[in-house]
């Protein structure tokens, strides 16, 4: 096979023959994950799928993104061994051997070690890996998942396969149910050729040893003895060297053992590490600034539209000990307001739910589209909400954009909410803050009078490393925009359940600073449901005591209470917000954001809650794709159905339902009452009580109940619509 060499501002590679006209254009729009469709895996490397735009047909390639940042790597890169090229080569020569791999389209690596490199192959889409028959298979669930899988054969298949390929010299080292890739025959029995993909750690020794055969058959998590026995009796070609036999068990126990303990060892190997070296990064995320200290190694992730800090813990731990006597004051002035909090929180949990209430609807956040305005506009209208917060950049020196964003939905109607966050050039530069914050106000006020100051004031990537400097910032937009007229001014934005941070900055003294409502990034324990318990505290028990803070606060003149910013992150790579130990499917984020909005705007002491955001990667109510084209995930026909379902009602509060069910009432304008229900964990089969004249699912679809009345209620919540009594 005949490869093309190409070279491209600080980075070299070869393509395959008729793999584009361009292939350092390809290879350098391939570099930048923005190029994903979907995220494949997510971890040390970074696999993604993505769609060739220089080729014939723009097929769809898997494109596997190795960091060269360990010394281990730079030394490979070094003398020419990284694990894009051993990739590449190895699969050149797998596929010339007559073995089925998906076909080796593309290698990038960098002039220099250190920088990312990119293996890319042509996608085999359909196919699966063989970790769920054998998970399916070992938990006693194959005949039901996997009829048509005749997993005798499937075993012989994995066993025949390996000894072809150790036969041939191939040494894989990584042979594991992830590597092995099935071509399902629809509902046909049977399985086509197996396919071998991550090949960065195969080796061709000419000869393999029994112990390296071993080692690549232990792998295999095969824990009925019947499969066992089927996998070396088929790869021996009869009985196995008794011999064989112990050394493949004794190995097996030994590999899976050390897998089972391997997350502990790294946890620990992480934290440690985590103290000593900065954390890696992503190839796009750019270097800090040159020369830059502590305070100042912050950049911007456009992926996922947030800052990055390079600096390391030991870093910023020396920049709060020079910033001590600040820290000091901040936490002596939370002590103070400590015993007034908690006794206005009692009171509040004691009160009886302020219910019966206007429900207050929805409302979402977004930034401009520029590849489809009109898209944009359409899906927010296809939401229906009332309620938009635009986040301003006062960084940007144009902001075209956001005015006609701002301008088309002030048009509509829609009550504007806008966002001042800071970054740390203009925490710097007080005089660039108060220039920017008053071109804002003049080109904003128009549309809407509602402003949030600042942004996630208690994650130093925002550019606040002692609250003094967010206290200042503030302070000049809120003179700024008050002396303009009327307006309602909402702070400090701190940033998940951070208690003791909000109530420290809205009670720490300050001559003029007066906010008209508390905002938070209520990030609700993002690993899982919002009903989950962090620090003892619920959803409804943490907007409680938000409200008791808001209510007890020198800075705020009402116990107003605004969610400015919230989201579940999917698990797509660099996109993603956050890490993937929080990342959740999408039918988990529908769910959450229903029972979230619920929860928080039912409990009578939030006034508006704000979904970040609507168009985004990795977390949005909308998918963007590589063409631009809007994918409405089920979050967003789950938040325009509660707001279809509930606008114009009267939240009468929660109701009890038999564990683990939970509800929430609502009386409609018609006279009628709206229901709505879901389960904590698990199902229920529920008969409601009176008349029940409609039920509507959480993506907003007619259902019927079952003939006795009952319905099954789950983890997606049900409307449950019942006539005026």
């Amino acid at each position: 096979m005949t490869a093309r060499p190409f070279a491209f501002d600080g980075f070299h590679g070869e393509a395959a023959a008729d793999f584009a006209a361009d292939p350092a254009a390809e290879a350098r729009r391939l570099l930048d994950p923005a190029a994903a469709l979907r995220t494949l895996h997510w971890g040390r490397n970074y696999l993604y799928v993505a769609r060739l735009t220089g080729a014939p047909g723009a097929p769809e390639v898997v494109v596997k993104q190795f960091r060269g940042d360990s010394a281990r790597e730079r030394r490979r890169l070094a003398r020419g061994a990284g694990k894009a090229r051993r990739s590449w080569e190895m699969a050149r020569a797998l596929a010339a051997a007559g073995f089925v791999t998906p076909e080796p389209l593309l290698l990038v690596e960098p002039d220099r070690p250190g920088g990312v490199s990119l293996f890319v192959c042509r996608h085999l889409a359909g196919r699966i890996e063989l970790r769920y028959p054998l998970r399916a298979r070992n938990a006693g669930r194959d005949a039901a998942e996997y009829p048509q899988l005749d997993f005798a054969a499937l075993i012989e298949a994995v066993a025949g396969l390996a000894r072809r390929l150790h036969d041939a010299g191939f040494w894989h080292r990584d042979y594991s149910v992830g590597n092995l890739l099935l071509e399902p025959r629809g509902t046909r029995p049977g399985f086509g050729a197996i396919a071998l993909v991550d090949l960065n750690r195969c080796r061709r020794p000419g000869r393999v040893s029994t112990l390296a055969r071993l080692r690549d058959l232990c792998r295999l998590p095969l824990d009925l003895p019947e499969d066992r026995q089927r996998l070396l009796a088929a790869y021996f070609g009869g009985s196995p060297p008794p011999l064989a036999t112990a050394a493949y068990e004794l190995m097996r126990r030994s590999f899976h053992g050390r897998h089972r303990l391997k997350p502990r060892l790294r946890a620990w190997r992480d934290a440690v590490k985590s103290w000593l070296i900065p954390r890696g990064t992503h190839a796009h995320i750019p270097p800090p600034p040159e020369g830059a200290g502590a305070r100042d190694k912050i950049v911007w992730d456009h992926l996922s539209d947030q800052p990055h800090s390079h600096a390391g813990r030991l870093e910023r731990a020396g920049v709060r000990l020079a910033d001590l006597p600040v820290h000091l004051r901040t936490w002596g002035t939370f002590l103070a307001a400590v015993p007034r909090i908690r006794r206005r929180y009692r009171e509040l949990r004691a009160a009886p739910p302020p219910a019966p209430f206007a429900w207050p609807g929805a409302g979402v956040a977004l930034r401009p589209f520029e590849r489809d305005p009109a898209a944009l506009l359409a899906a927010f209208d296809d939401l229906g909400l009332r309620q938009a917060l635009i986040r301003l950049h006062p960084w940007q020196e144009r902001h075209d954009a956001e005015a006609e964003l701002a301008r088309e939905l002030a048009g509509r109607g829609v009550e504007l909410t806008f966002a001042l966050p800071q970054n740390r050039e203009l925490v710097r530069d007080p005089a660039r803050w108060r220039a920017a914050v008053e071109e804002l106000a003049e080109r904003f006020l128009p549309f809407g009078r509602r402003f949030q100051i600042g942004q996630a004031i208690n994650r130093s990537k925002w550019g606040v490393w002692n609250y003094g400097e967010y206290l200042a910032l503030a302070a000049a937009a809120a003179e700024i925009l008050r002396a303009r007229g009327a307006v309602e001014l909402a702070g400090p934005a701190v940033i998940d359940f951070e208690a003791h941070v909000t109530a420290a900055v809205v009670n720490l003294r300050h001559p003029t600073l007066r906010f008209d409502a508390l905002a938070s990034l209520l990030y609700v324990d993002r690993r899982g449901a919002p009903e989950n318990r962090q620090l003892g505290f619920d959803t409804v028990d943490k907007v409680t005591l938000l409200a008791a803070v808001a209510e007890t606060a020198r800075r705020i003149g009402s116990g107003r209470h605004w969610i400015t910013e919230v989201n579940w992150p999917l698990a797509e790579g660099p996109h993603s917000p956050a890490g993937r130990k929080v990342a959740v499917g999408e039918r988990e984020q529908a769910d959450f954001l229903v029972r979230f909005y619920l929860q928080t705007l039912g409990s009578g002491r939030v006034e508006r809650v704000f979904w970040w955001q609507l168009v985004a990667r990795g977390y949005g109510l909308i998918d963007p794709g590589d063409t631009g084209v809007l994918r409405r995930r089920p979050a967003f026909a789950a938040l325009a159905t509660l707001e279809r379902q509930l606008a114009g009602s009267r939240c009468l509060g929660a109701r009890a339902l038999p564990a683990p069910a939970r509800a929430m009432a609502f009386a409609r304008p018609d006279g009628g009452e709206t229901l709505v229900a879901w389960t904590t964990g698990g199902e229920l089969r529920w008969t409601p009580g009176g008349r029940l004249t409609g039920l509507v699912d959480r993506g907003g679809h007619a259902l019927q109940p079952s003939p006795d009345g009952a319905v099954t209620l789950g983890p997606s919540p049900l409307y449950l619509r019942f006539a005026a009594p």
